[in-house]
């Protein structure tokens, strides 16, 4: 199930990228501000920012309502979207390099269905669908659902990409089943979980800021630091073994970071799908595939690609909101068909 991820090159960031990557963030953040049901001037909404900034003070010409609504509700959902995206769409790198498959995602490995399963599991035992025992839950249940993965995959002879890849799914499926038999059995809860479920942003809040912030930075840095690795990887396994790279114990460092993220980001916001293989895969096709440019890049334009999606869930069916799960599901499903027939073309 290996895949050859094509060229390494280039080694660095192009400057031109590294400067829309981080316009189109800024862009997405003014937007996601600006944009809902109560529409706000870009450049008014820019200068009440600004007046939060420590030392500076301007007139926005906000009245004090809208000042609420820029900073009680929308700065703290767009930060969110910001850090999910961005750990999602890291992660999904992360994970395309370790499995040497480009339409590897963060729901591999059972994090996913881990993490909907110890949400479920909070919600259906009455522990609250907010508070810190829903965030508990849902990470509990993915590093515990990575685990069992990396266990099923060392019984059956291995920790190769392809074993892992197979051991996800089993236990995905397996802890799926779980999940579906707790909602038979609780009913009447069956509302909060679907909600979880579906990903959303619209409760976000400023103590989802803080709880996200130290695992952004935490798998961020070691990610990034482990960019060269994955660009050995790509090699294969018995070539970048020769080249000096304890390959066993760096897979293994990539997937715990990789799922450290992945299950902060579903803790937060719900299982959101598809931003780790759109991101990811795209740059991977404009801007060369070297991890050393992927990841970088995949952890600025994740970030600006979840609020533009957050926005379109918001005002599609104003004043209903759409699950954002649903509006990236929408976007990502054609986008791995695509992906699909792109692979069965022959190479000339």
């Amino acid at each position: 199930m290996a895949v050859a991820t094509g060229t390494i090159r280039p080694a660095r960031v192009p400057v031109v990228w590294l400067v829309a990557a981080v316009a189109a963030v800024v862009v997405a953040a003014v937007a996601g501000v600006a944009i809902g049901a109560v529409a706000l001037s870009p450049g008014k909404v820019v200068l009440a920012l600004v007046d939060h900034v420590p030392g500076v003070h301007v007139h926005s010409g906000l009245s004090s309502q809208d000042r609420r609504i820029v900073w009680d509700l929308r700065v703290p959902r767009v930060l969110v979207g910001l850090l999910i995206g961005s750990m999602l769409a890291s992660a999904g790198a992360a994970y395309q390099g370790v499995f040497r498959n480009p339409l590897a995602d963060p729901y591999l490995l059972g994090a996913a269905s881990g993490a909907g399963l110890g949400a479920t599991l909070a919600i259906a035992w009455g522990l609250g669908s907010t508070g810190p025992a829903l965030p508990l839950a849902a990470f509990v249940g993915a590093s515990a659902a990575v685990a069992l993965a990396y266990l099923v995959a060392q019984a059956a002879g291995g920790r190769s990409p392809a074993i892992l890849l197979l051991s996800g799914i089993a236990v995905a499926y397996f802890l799926q089943a779980v999940q579906h038999y707790v909602l038979t059995t609780h009913a009447d809860r069956i509302r909060q979980v679907y909600s979880f479920l579906m990903g959303s942003l619209t409760a976000s809040s400023w103590d989802d800021v803080r709880t996200l912030v130290p695992f952004a930075v935490v798998t961020t840095v070691a990610l990034l630091a482990l960019r060269r690795s994955l660009d050995v990887l790509a090699v294969g396994d018995d070539d970048a073994t020769a080249l000096g790279l304890d390959v066993t114990r760096t897979r293994l460092a990539v997937v715990i970071m990789a799922t450290l993220a992945t299950a902060a980001a579903v803790a937060v916001g719900g299982l959101i799908a598809f931003v780790g293989l759109i991101v990811p895969h795209t740059i991977r096709l404009l801007a060369g595939s070297s991890y050393r440019v992927v990841l970088p890049l995949s952890v600025l334009l994740g970030a600006a690609f979840l609020p533009l999606a957050d926005i379109v869930a918001r005002t599609f069916t104003s004043p209903a909101e759409v699950p954002i799960g649903v509006v990236t599901a929408f976007i990502g499903a054609p986008f791995f068909v695509w992906v699909l027939l792109q692979r069965r073309r022959p190479t000339l």
